[in-house]
């Protein structure tokens, strides 16, 4: 049995975000139903690439897949009067709903959370948006791009004096989508000591400030504003990326302790005897003069030379791999990080639990491909509900 067997989540939201939080739910066990549009998610046309064998039109791309296995898909239009019944049938009978409308759309398509909480006040309503559902920027769209750059992860991200720069993935949406899906478990255990829903409001914006976490606390703590510092690290040294004679590799010596065992490692007592970098505040104060003097250490040998002997020692030390190399990983394999469901290759879930491990039954849904089978379960039939324009 998995963890959420027996809930049953509407998923009206599209993109990354509110499906990202989705897939958390479903791999966890829940029934997640996508509610979309006769065009689709929005992600499905992202590409390429698209599934081998698919085309464009099939609407299989290699983004609408990373956060949308394990559920069923209904291509319905909410504005169709014949959709009404089956909509509030499965919102009576439903106990999570995620949406991620501009502020105002949801309401417009009669699934605003004062029309929904009439009808099934267990219900636990999720709203996902770019600035929330209340405040001086409710009404503006929220896209990833724009959140990193408004809520100050562009500024510290980059080269130290070079252009800022956005993180690889979208970190603002696929935060956003886990804390969705943390508050959802929350309000799912508070309903059941009290027997009641709620509205959860999760934006972007939020989420995006809230992950500058020690950056943003040592702006608060000193008044001076945050700097971009490339691969190094404004509180730890040394914590960052070195060349060695053949690649970069990357060192993190996070405590006193690691410090002692990497001078040790590398034959050089006199560094942590040296006063300059006796501890961390200090090698803070001296960064430069440390890392001149390590990396002219380092680009004496090649990289696997220095990664074995900081393996060795105890050390936290990596090479930089490229994605394909990450997936290729022997902890990857090792982990069930790599999966494939009828042919779609996909990462796994990085849930791990012991009694009711993450599922991989779906594979990512065809618009419309559970469509017969979810209104039929709820007493309708999809022949008369397709002839009414009200699903595909």
């Amino acid at each position: 049995m998995s963890a959420l067997d027996g809930i049953t989540v509407l998923e009206l939201s599209r993109v990354l975000a509110g499906p990202w939080c989705g897939m958390m739910l479903a791999d966890l066990g829940a029934d997640v139903i996508k509610l979309e549009s006769f065009d689709g998610d929005d992600t499905r046309g992202l590409g390429p690439p698209f599934l081998a064998g698919t085309r464009p039109e099939d609407g299989m791309s290699a983004y609408f897949a990373c956060c949308n296995r394990n559920k069923r898909s209904l291509a319905i239009d909410l504005r169709a009067p014949a959709a009404r019944p089956l909509i509030e049938a499965m919102l009576r009978e439903a106990d999570v709903l995620v949406e991620n409308y501009r502020t105002g759309g949801a309401e417009a398509l009669g699934v605003g959370w004062d029309e929904v909480r009439a009808i099934n006040p267990r219900l636990v309503y999720c709203s996902i948006s770019g600035y929330g559902r209340d405040g001086p920027d409710a009404l503006r769209p929220g896209y990833d791009y724009v959140v990193q750059a408004e809520a100050g992860m562009m500024a510290i991200t980059g080269a130290a004096g070079g252009e800022p720069s956005k993180v690889g993935v979208a970190v603002a949406d696929l935060a956003t989508g886990q804390n969705a899906a943390t508050a959802i478990l929350a309000a799912l255990l508070q309903r059941h000591r009290d027997g009641r829903g709620q509205r959860i409001d999760v934006s972007l914006f939020d989420s995006q400030l809230a992950m500058l976490a020690n950056v943003a606390s040592n702006v608060l703590f000193t008044g001076a504003d945050a700097s971009r510092l490339g691969n190094a690290h404004a509180s730890i040294v040394p914590y960052q990326a070195f060349r060695a004679a053949d690649a970069d590799f990357v060192l993190a010596i996070a405590s006193e302790k690691l410090w002692l065992q990497a001078c040790a490692a590398l034959g050089r007592d006199d560094l942590a005897a040296d006063p300059r970098f006796r501890n961390n505040a200090a090698r803070v104060a001296n960064r430069e003069a440390l890392v001149a003097l390590l990396q002219a250490m380092f680009a004496q040998q090649p990289s696997a030379h220095w990664l074995e002997l900081f393996a060795a020692a105890g050390v936290p030390a990596a090479p930089i791999n490229s994605v394909a190399e990450a997936i290729a990983h022997p902890v990857a394999a090792a982990r069930g990080m790599r999966l494939e469901i009828d042919g779609v290759p996909m990462l796994g879930s990085p849930l791990k639990l012991s009694r009711s491990p993450a599922r991989s039954e779906l594979p990512p849904p065809r618009l419309g491909a559970h469509s017969d089978e979810i209104v039929s379960r709820y007493g309708f039939d999809p022949r008369s509900l397709r002839r009414e324009g009200a699903i595909r």
